[in-house]
């Protein structure tokens, strides 16, 4: 119905019989999606029962079209290559007085190569760091193929490829700078004659080009750098951050895929002391041995001289998630901050874990205090809304966010990242240990998305996992209030009745904006969260 309708349009329809015509056109233009989808066999018996006058008439009228004549030529290429199927019937495009002097041409094919560039990839985000390359210059990809992994201030990203063809030239080291927009490989694609858009540079080429001419000057360097194995983001992370070549180590699993296991015991080897130790005397010679010396003379080795040398200084340029920190905490020193501090006696929470621990192991889940925390948290934010809000300081407006994304500050490999666990209100402290688990292995691997770390209400810090007691947290736009938690420690403290006792104390630290939290209203919200973690029977009251 489509050729029909063009028919009636179009002007190179009108010198014949305008059924007739649109016959032939849909016939030979239904005999080339044969060729491109199928093989020699197959077109032999569409030539045995189409007439060959049909053919000829619709390759006339196909000619009159640039884009559907360019897909018959490589139509007919494939045909010709394989079976000589036109030859062998003696049918082709340039058969006919009235073809000649517009005939295809069947020589080397042409190929374009297309300028794979960097697209947006939200959040703002105007550059990345190449983090590693999953493809080397004359490796063929197809679509959806990863091509390299990236990182942007706020998470990692796997960026795919949209063609199929073979890549001809790296334009950035590991490590290296990509802006958005700007070019990230050059593949080369099938010419199929239609127009390219205006995101990708093409540059048409023979097949035969020699290949050395596009790749690019350091294609060998990254050659030795990108290793074809079987395994995973986060094993080739930990690879990367110990400058292991993969092709290297031994894999041990399914199909030689390596494992984590794998790397950390190649490590460990590399790590070993490379002199020979001393072999154990045997048990005879032992007895021939005089009276042991005194253990002191016994033991005696030299001590390790530690040799200070003098270095130069180094420019860093930050990068990443280091530069984003920077650029973070500058916009926050525009806010006003409140300080409150308090101890909090979680020794009853300290009790309740170990009876806990059992129950969520049994499910996979690895249980620690910060799940109480969290979960306390979101329980205090229904009664105090306010705090669970963003403040945009232009508008003067303030948010009041009607889900719970709890953030939590994480020491990772690449830097302070702050994830957040989606919608604690409505989730179970276990159901939050496991996100919490979730985070962490991402975080450490550094593979955790945008989702991952958009969208956080409340911000929960927990410096006790280096040592910390008290902190002075930076709030984070356009949030406004973060809290601190610091080692859980144990100190003697009075009860009621003036007795002494052990306690395990915990200091916490928030910082409030104080343009839309007051002092009073920061202090009421904390010693409620105080009473669910000192009394986490009180917190069962409310969980819904």
């Amino acid at each position: 119905k489509r050729f029909r309708s063009a028919a009636k349009t179009e002007k190179h329809f009108t010198s014949a019989s305008e059924s007739d015509e649109v016959a032939c056109f849909v016939s030979f233009f239904f005999f080339l999606s044969i060729l491109l989808f199928t093989d020699g066999g197959m077109a032999a018996v569409f030539f045995r029962t189409v007439p060959k006058n049909i053919l000829v008439v619709g390759a006339r009228q196909l000619r009159h079209h640039y884009a559907l004549r360019m897909h018959a030529c490589r139509c007919l290429q494939v045909a010709q290559a394989n079976s000589r199927v036109l030859e062998r019937h003696n049918v082709g495009l340039g058969a006919g007085d009235r073809l000649k002097s517009r005939a295809f041409h069947v020589g080397q094919q042409l190929q374009k190569v297309v300028s794979f560039k960097l697209s947006d990839i939200g959040e703002g985000i105007s550059e990345v760091l190449v983090k590693e390359w999953y493809v080397n210059v004359g490796d063929k990809v197809s679509q959806f193929d990863s091509i390299c992994e990236v990182q942007s201030d706020k998470a990692s990203v796997t960026i795919t490829s949209r063609y199929d063809g073979r890549i001809v030239k790296l334009y950035h080291e590991v490590d290296g700078i990509c802006k958005v927009g700007s070019t990230l490989v050059d593949i080369e694609i099938a010419d199929d004659g239609a127009d390219s858009s205006d995101s990708d540079q093409v540059q048409d080429q023979a097949v035969g080009a020699p290949a050395s001419q596009t790749s690019a000057p350091h294609s060998s360097d990254a050659s030795g750098q990108l290793d074809k194995v079987l395994t995973t983001p986060a094993v080739r992370r930990i690879a990367m951050e110990n400058n292991i070549r993969l092709s290297d180590v031994q894999g041990s699993g399914k199909d030689g895929r390596i494992m984590k296991e794998d790397v950390v015991r190649y490590i460990e080897l590399l790590q070993a002391p490379k002199e020979p130790t001393a072999t154990a005397p045997k048990p005879t010679a032992a007895k021939q041995q005089p009276a042991a010396k005194p253990p002191v003379a016994a033991a005696a080795k030299p001590l390790p001289v530690t040799v200070i040398r003098s270095t130069q200084d180094r420019v860093e340029p930050l990068k990443g998630i280091r530069k984003a920190m920077a650029r973070t905490t500058t916009q926050s020193l525009a806010i006003p901050h409140f300080g409150y501090c308090d101890e909090i006696d979680v020794t009853r929470l300290v009790q309740l874990r170990p009876l806990l621990k059992p129950f969520a192991e049994s499910r996979g889940v690895r249980l620690s205090y910060m799940p109480f925390l969290v979960k306390a948290l979101s329980v205090a934010l229904h009664e105090y809304p306010d705090l669970n809000a963003h403040f945009d300081d232009k508008a003067e407006n303030l948010t009041i966010k009607g889900a719970h994304h709890i953030g939590i500050a994480m020491d990772t490999p690449s830097g302070l990242v702050v994830p957040n666990v989606k919608n604690v209100e409505s989730k179970s402290i276990l159901e939050v240990a496991a996100d919490l688990n979730r985070l962490q292995e991402l975080g450490m691997a550094g593979q955790l998305s945008s989702a991952d770390l958009t969208g956080t209400t409340f911000t929960l810090s927990n410096i006790g996992t280096v040592g910390g007691t008290y902190a002075k947290p930076i709030i984070v736009q356009p949030m406004v209030c973060i809290g601190a938690v610091g080692q859980i420690k144990l100190l003697p403290r009075f009860d009621k009745e003036e007795n002494l006792i052990k306690a395990h104390i915990m200091q916490v630290s928030w910082s409030a904006d104080h343009r839309v939290i007051d002092g009073a209203t920061m202090s009421r919200f904390s010693n409620l969260w105080k009473t669910y973690l000192e009394t986490p029977a009180v917190m069962l009251v409310h969980l819904k």
